[in-house]
């Protein structure tokens, strides 16, 4: 915890983290409130089912077509732009007589929104925090999401009974007006980055730059490829439960324990130097997909639970991973660095959930998982061996 109070010592960055822990919350929950609000006027599983999709899979959009507006503005002010289109966009599910595809259009716009912030906090940590803090900022984010899912998940379902789910879309309103105030009153300015085109070539141009830089491009794959894999048994833990013949309740078991792994590995690993983070990448990747491989075996809930929360721990090898990618970026690239690696993050995920549940169909639940550890294993260490020891030519630089 010591490095975390002093990445909260830095000037601004309390009210960061105080608005990214409130919208997170509210988020979390409005998704709940409004599946259980498409399910009560339709009755279709599928449409209640599509706010996860449409919440996760419009981050690839705007992250590839508004990558440059992290970096042509500053950053406190893309914060808190986005924060209010946000509240304006949940408001408009709030209208009377919206029919479910406007719900569905609507949240769709939230998500496009979502990888754009993202970026922009990325991108001004980079710049309020020293680069030895810069990957323990970037922990906290992560370690607060995952605890703002748990517990937004965990009382979600319970406020919507106690105050309905149009309140708590109220409440997620609030929330985003509440993160836009904290941004731009407390924290300090960014600077704003060059204008060369308008913002969806600027993004294209700056996408090709980067992605144009082997060791970037590398460490960019390695973010995405590891959590896609060991997410894999997010998407089949209630099928897993059929198959060890508990009730599907206890799949949240299996949700919860991923998350508090993931919680706990930041923690600690926030504690370590930087040259001890780099030196446990490789270990904390493999942490992150062997567990997977014991579901060969067919563990009760409790052993599959710790499992994962092992896997979810191997996630920190991140704070080892964001430094090298700090130091390959030039500040005029980070904002749409950033907000290209969370899109890409969010959709990868989606995607290797859904084809796990595709394969998870043919094949039993726990050999799909194993499959999935076997599969993550190779290819992590394939793109690590890359990632790491590939010296880039140049960092990338303001070439465009």
């Amino acid at each position: 915890m010591t490095s975390y109070r002093a990445v909260l010592r830095v000037p601004g960055l309390r009210a960061v983290y105080a608005a990214h822990t409130v919208s997170m919350l509210g988020t979390v929950g409005a998704q709940v409130a409004l599946s259980i609000l498409i399910f009560e006027r339709t009755g279709s599983p599928l449409l209640s089912a599509l706010v996860l999709v449409c919440s996760f899979l419009p981050y690839a959009v705007g992250g590839v077509l508004f990558s440059s507006v992290a970096d042509r503005f500053p950053a406190r002010r893309v914060l808190v732009v986005c924060d209010l289109l946000s509240a304006l966009c949940v408001a408009g599910m709030l209208l009377p007589g919206m029919p479910v595809g406007g719900l569905l259009g609507l949240l769709v716009c939230t998500g496009a929104i979502a990888p754009i912030f993202a970026g922009a906090r990325a991108a001004s940590l980079a710049h309020l925090l020293p680069p030895d803090l810069f990957p323990v900022g970037r922990s906290l984010l992560r370690a607060i999401g995952q605890i703002a899912v748990l517990t937004g998940f965990a009382l979600g379902g319970i406020a919507v009974a106690a105050i309905g789910a149009r309140w708590l879309l109220v409440a997620e309103v609030v929330t985003f007006v509440s993160s836009a105030i904290l941004i731009g009153t407390g924290t300090p300015p960014t600077p704003a980055g060059e204008r060369k085109s308008n913002a969806v070539r600027d993004s294209w141009s700056g996408l090709q730059v980067l992605f144009a830089n082997a060791k970037l491009r590398n460490l960019i794959l390695l973010t995405w490829v590891a959590p896609a894999f060991s997410s894999v048994p997010d998407g089949l833990a209630v099928a897993y439960t059929d198959q060890v013949g508990t009730a599907a309740a206890a799949a949240g078991a299996l949700f919860t324990g991923y998350a508090v792994g993931g919680v706990a590995g930041e923690l600690v690993v926030a504690r370590f130097t930087p040259s001890v983070r780099r030196r446990l990448v490789v270990p904390f990747l493999l942490t992150s997909q062997l567990p997977a491989i014991a579901f060969l075996a067919q563990p009760p809930i409790p052993v599959a639970a710790v499992l994962l929360a092992i896997s979810g721990a191997g996630y920190a090898f991140n704070q080892g991973v964001d430094p090298l990618i700090l130091q390959t970026v030039e500040p005029a690239y980070r904002g749409r660095l950033f907000t290209v690696q969370t899109s890409g993050l969010m959709a990868i995920q989606g995607v290797s959930i859904a084809l796990g549940g595709v394969v998870g169909s043919f094949l039993a639940p726990n050999l799909t998982i194993a499959a999935a550890g076997i599969l993550g294993t190779a290819t992590t260490l394939l793109i690590a061996r890359q990632a790491l020891t590939t010296e880039p030519r140049q960092p990338v630089s303001q070439a465009l």
